[in-house]
């Protein structure tokens, strides 16, 4: 089945909300064996709908259209719709009373502008929605399917995977595909395409493809079977022989998080961890904090982002800094050393660097970090040179912290 998919509202084209819609159509369609070949945003306007709609590829067979179901005079999709479609509105009681109950069972008021929801194109079939106000619909024309969807997250994908996609896989015999993502971290994808050439080779001698999905980072691997999970043992093998070709950089599967997988470790091994942190300014600690649970392993923090408070509360003796400077290794290394003592903990990560744009010099560049561990052991540190841009090396360097302490882990 191909599918187009139209986000309508002006929001998602100026930028002010990201369309996590499309990420999760795409997804889950395609995991139920859909094509999408089409995706667009358009802005709230009659014309840009019907244009759009019009312009519909002539071998699709599905569209979906998201947004503009609301109660607010802007929210013009279920008119334009009716419309399109030829077709009246009407009053559908059994809608109506979803929505009085919906108000009800939250104690407000109902405006005239929500009894307005219930009216609905004759046209169409009604797909329930058990999360919200606004009804999906179903039309057909010229042996196209027409979706229509509240732009809400959680109310779309409610209606999507209860009701639309159970109906499209009985209209079209639609056969799941599967797919299965490893993650990576600290390697390009020019470099881990290399890396990993022979291994590309014999996922597609097993007749899989495979895609490079970069981002900020890391760097994604997705092995997709056209023929669901009949093929899951052997997708399961080769990820396992990736897994083993390159561990310094892989550490996950599909929605693993480096911070999950860390306090997985620290529990294992009954171990508390800590953090002292300058150029990340905490958020390597919120990352470690942010999993359910975290407290059984994460004891806290110490945030030494000046030369003064890097020697008052971190100890690190003020001779160290005026003779290494505040990025190097020495300092690195006392941080992480000192704040195991303060804190109390078995593990010490600390980061200290140049974010940038400004503070850099011809020794020590924008985008320098030095990231140091300490453990009962020792302590073991790692340099980076990240970009000029600021956000991006303070990212990349608690991604690189995370990694470095999945490694010490490992060990």
């Amino acid at each position: 089945m191909k599918v187009e998919i139209i986000s309508i509202g002006d929001e998602l084209l100026i930028g002010q909300t990201v369309n996590t819609n499309v990420s999760w159509l795409g997804e889950t369609l395609s995991k139920a064996g859909s094509e999408i070949i089409k995706t667009v945003a358009i802005s709230d306007k009659k014309e840009e709908i019907i244009s759009s709609l019009n312009h519909v590829y002539e071998d699709t067979e599905c569209v979906i259209i998201t947004g503009g179901l609301g109660p607010t005079k802007d929210d013009i999709t279920k008119y334009t719709l009716a419309e399109y479609f030829g077709s009246t509105l009407e009053n559908d009681p059994h809608t109506l009373s979803k929505i009085e109950a919906f108000f009800s069972q939250r104690k407000r008021p109902m405006l005239a502008s929500n009894y307005k929801q219930a009216e609905l194109p004759t046209a169409c079939t009604i797909l329930e929605n058990d999360y919200g106000t606004a009804a999906g619909m179903w039309f057909e024309k010229n042996n196209k399917i027409y979706i229509s969807l509240p732009g809400v997250p959680y109310e779309m994908q409610g209606i999507m995977t209860e009701q639309a996609i159970p109906k499209l896989k009985e209209r079209f015999k639609l056969k799941s595909m599967y797919y299965k993502t490893a993650l990576t971290q600290g390697i390009g994808e020019s470099f881990l395409a290399e890396k990993i050439a022979k291994w590309e080779n014999q996922v597609y001698k097993e007749g899989f493809s495979l895609a490079y999905l970069p981002s900020s980072g890391i760097v994604k691997l997705r092995i997709t079977s056209a023929h669901g999970s009949d093929d899951t043992e052997k997708i399961n093998d080769l990820f396992k022989a990736l897994e083993m070709q390159i561990p310094n950089h892989f550490f996950g599967y599909d929605r693993d998080t480096l911070p999950q997988i860390i306090g997985q470790q620290l529990i294992d091994k009954k171990l508390t961890i800590g953090t002292v942190e300058s150029c990340t300014a905490g958020m390597l600690a919120s990352q470690i904090s942010s999993i359910p649970g975290a407290s059984a392993y994460y004891e806290g923090a110490l945030l030494t982002y000046s030369y003064n408070i890097k020697s008052s509360l971190a100890n690190v003796p003020e001779s160290l800094i005026i003779e290494h400077g505040a990025v190097s290794e020495p300092v690195a290394k006392a941080m992480a050393e000192n704040g195991r003592k303060i804190l109390g903990v078995d593990i010490c990560i600390s980061t200290t660097g140049i974010a940038g744009p400004g503070g850099g010099t011809e020794t020590k560049p924008v985008g320098m970090v030095w990231i140091a561990i300490a453990t009962k052991s020792g302590t073991t540190s790692k340099m980076m040179q990240f970009s000029k841009h600021r956000e991006r090396n303070i990212k990349m360097t608690v991604l690189t912290a995370l990694n470095l302490l999945r490694l010490a882990l490992n060990d």
